[in-house]
């Protein structure tokens, strides 16, 4: 039953959508000279984060991280 609602609302969709908007999509964008600066700042943004993210949670970890006592390599003999 699940599939037939969902086959009949996929249909009635299609049957809705009109083909001029396929046509005119681009006259709803509003392109203009800071469209590709909105998308190298975001570019920017989404691939440095980890990186600096990244660095912050090595820099974290190493300060919690206790530092063992190096190993003597003469045995004693007390």
């Amino acid at each position: 039953m699940r599939r037939v609602l969902t086959a009949a609302g996929f249909a009635l969709m299609l049957l809705r959508a009109d083909a001029g908007f396929a046509i005119d999509s681009y006259r709803y964008l509003h392109v203009n000279i800071q469209t590709p600066w909105m998308i190298f700042l975001f570019l920017l943004v989404a691939v440095f984060v980890p990186f600096i993210l990244m660095v912050v949670l090595m820099w974290w970890r190493a300060m919690r991280k206790p530092i063992p006592a190096p190993k003597s390599e003469i045995p004693n003999d007390d």
